[in-house]
This record gives structure tokens, C-alpha cells and sequence, in this order.
């Protein structure tokens, strides 16, 4: 059962070209813990380029669409075939503003490490890793929760 937002899932079949399955930003989610875990275990300079590798990964999911990820194909490649069709798709607008919300966060570990502040770039890594886990172990995503409200709260009707 998914926690997030129904306003954010279609049915399958009205959806098929532009939704994802949303088991795969899950699996991102969960490859990205595990990155940002490193990051917070890792000495500084090892730290400092993976959160920059990480920040690129975040950059290309914002910018392309979160279905665009490395992430994305090897879930479509590898996992996807071994699982049987979702339920529904979901809205990949949500997901990919999420995605710019991890990089905003990537961006000030990374600038937190570069200028000798590595509290700053741990805290920042440590709230990314915490929506991340959220995301990868309930499938509630609190980027695309932040973008529901955003559209809720821009979009008031008399």
C-alpha cells in the first residue's frame, strides 16, 4: 500500500506514456540511501566526491526527469522484469521536483565540505539520507509531498 498522495498516482492504463512505475524512484531512493550512508561514514575528501557524484545524479533527475537516471535503467533493466505490473503510475512532475529538492540539499554538502565546514555538509547529507530512507523503506516521498502542497497552495480556485 503506498503513503503517498493519491493525487499523485493515475491508473495504469490512462497513464501508460508519461507515468512510472513507482517502484523504480523507490529503488532510486534506496541506492541514494546508500550513498549518502558512505558519505556520512566515509573521510572527508572521499565524502566530498561522492556527494558530488550524488549531487550530479540529483541534477540529471531534476533537469531530465527522474526516469532518466542511471537509477532508472538498471531498475528497468534488471529489477522491473522480475516484478509483476504496478497497480497504478504515478506522476513523474512530483518525483523529479523531489529530485532538484535532494540536489538543493547535495549542493549545500558539498559546498559545506569545499569550504572546510564538514558539519554543514554532514547535516545536509543526513536530512537528504533521511528522506531518502522514508522514500526507499515506506515509499513516502517527502519531495513530492513538498511539490503537492506547492501546486495546492499555488493553485487556490475562488
Amino acid at each position: 500500500m503506498s503513503t503517498t498522495t493519491p493525487a499523485h498516482h493515475a491508473p495504469a492504463a490512462s497513464t501508460a506514456q508519461a507515468g512510472l512505475d513507482p517502484r523504480g524512484p523507490q529503488f532510486t531512493a534506496a541506492v541514494t540511501a546508500v550513498v549518502l550512508l558512505a558519505v556520512l561514514v566515509l573521510p572527508t575528501t572521499a565524502a566530498t566526491v561522492l556527494v558530488a557524484v550524488q549531487a550530479a545524479l540529483f541534477g540529471l533527475g531534476a533537469t531530465r526527469g527522474v526516469q532518466h537516471t542511471p537509477t532508472a535503467y538498471v531498475f528497468r533493466r534488471f529489477v522491473r522484469p522480475r516484478l509483476s505490473a504496478p497497480d497504478e503510475l504515478e506522476d513523474p512532475r512530483p518525483p523529479r521536483f523531489a529530485q532538484a529538492v535532494g540536489l538543493a540539499f547535495a549542493l549545500t554538502a558539498l559546498v559545506g565540505f569545499l569550504a572546510g565546514a564538514p558539519v554543514v555538509g554532514l547535516v545536509a547529507t543526513g536530512f537528504a539520507l533521511v528522506a531518502a530512507l522514508l522514500n526507499a523503506l515506506f515509499r513516502f516521498c517527502l519531495g513530492c509531498e513538498l511539490y503537492l502542497l506547492l501546486q495546492r497552495a499555488t493553485h487556490r480556485t475562488a
